[in-house]
């Protein structure tokens, strides 16, 4: 096996032979997140040989990984002093990279309170276009001058560069933790609760709202997930119990274990929701912001970060109206799984909102400066 420079290296060569070749290269660690993109193409380039933790001041509460570097390790390297990934990211697969992490930027449950993967990334190390092994960032909070490349990279899915090593902030486990099922609210019920509380010094963490038609008589329910200190989430427990029962909820506090599968079935998405209804649906998700009103859809929905995220399934036919419909209020939408049926066919549609005009002169500016022959142009953001 190769020693770490020497897969540092390899990674380099690979990216200078293509950029003299005139070839495009899709990054690519364990392939978990290959469902998303307008397109794959370009000839694979594997991650994962370049693994391992660099570095890890728990007293610092910061770790620095290199791009290969399987999740899951990094994650049990956290828990065994009591820390973690505050963002709670998504694996979507057993293989999930620390590379394909940041490339990827989602979030999971925590993220309308605790912050997106951006916001935790202190620095980077990345190979641009041209072969260049660059450094942008450091070890600490205030460390930047000039642009923010480190956090740039964040959500780029490997279209601006070739992402090795990565500095993250890290957080201590909250010390309690408390998940309430709140049954017989309403969408628009519960999200109004929720502004209203985001408006008060609670520990709240996460929520989820779904609509449960399994059952006989189908009925709606809120999740809500506290994190904080001891007498803070106790104290939280009975204020927002009896809100909730003030509306007419059912309210029953869930056992911790239990709890702590669903809320991580919910953020990798194996809830019985995100099971396609049908062959020819895909899965839609609509940022927008948190005091966005229900909006009017004929489909079930799924609502995470306290209504700024906002899942459902739909036609890849139903974009146009679907982008209207979230620009309305000021978000977008994305179609984040084509259907199983035809998934090349709904990609037509695009994955993501086009960019405007000036919002497409800054992203082709920036693949300029960081990749000037394209070897990085998959089209995977937005098609070429």
């Amino acid at each position: 096996m190769l020693g770490m420079d020497a897969e540092l290296t390899a990674l380099i060569d690979a990216v200078r032979a293509a950029a003299a070749l005139g070839r495009t290269v899709r990054l690519r660690g364990s392939g978990s997140k290959d469902f998303w993109g307008q397109s794959l193409t370009g000839d694979v380039l594997d991650t994962r040989s370049y693994r391992g933790i660099v570095s890890y001041e728990p007293s610092e509460l910061v770790v620095t990984a290199r791009c290969g570097t399987p999740l899951a390790e990094l994650e049990a390297a956290l828990a065994e002093k009591g820390q973690c990934l505050a963002f709670e990211p998504p694996h979507f697969g057993s293989g999930a990279t620390v590379g394909g992490m940041v490339a990827a930027g989602l979030s999971g449950p925590a993220r309308a309170t605790a912050g997106a993967v951006r916001d935790y990334v202190l620095g980077a190390r990345f190979i641009n276009g041209l072969g260049e092994h660059l450094t942008f960032g450091g070890q600490v909070m205030k460390n930047v001058a000039g642009y923010d490349v480190s956090r740039l990279l964040a959500g780029s899915w490997g279209t601006l560069g070739l992402i090795t090593e990565v500095s993250l902030k890290v957080l201590p486990v909250a010390p309690a933790e408390a998940t309430l099922m709140c049954a017989g609210l309403s969408q628009k019920t519960a999200l109004n609760l929720l502004h209203r509380w985001g408006g008060q010094p609670l520990p709240l963490n996460a929520s989820a709202w779904v609509r449960d038609t399994t059952a006989q008589s189908e009925a709606d329910y809120l999740f809500l997930r506290l994190r904080g200190a001891v007498a803070a989430v106790q104290s939280a427990l009975g204020k927002m119990s009896a809100d909730a029962v003030a509306l007419g909820a059912q309210v029953q506090q869930m056992d911790n274990a239990e709890a702590a599968q669903d809320w991580r079935a919910s953020g990798e998405q194996c809830l019985q929701f995100f099971d396609a209804p049908s062959t020819d649906l895909c899965l839609w998700r609509l940022s927008l912001p948190q005091t966005a009103p229900v909006l009017d859809l004929p489909c079930a929905q799924y609502v995470e970060w306290q209504g700024a995220q906002r899942w459902l399934w739909a036609p890849a036919s139903a974009a146009v109206a679907l982008r209207e419909l979230a620009q309305s209020v000021g978000g977008h939408a994305s179609l984040f799984r084509a259907s199983s049926a035809h998934a090349d066919v709904d990609k037509a549609a695009g994955v993501n909102t086009p960019l405007d005009l000036v919002q497409q002169r800054i992203q082709q500016q920036l693949q300029k400066q960081f990749d000037p022959k394209g070897v990085f142009a998959t089209g995977r953001l937005h098609p070429i």
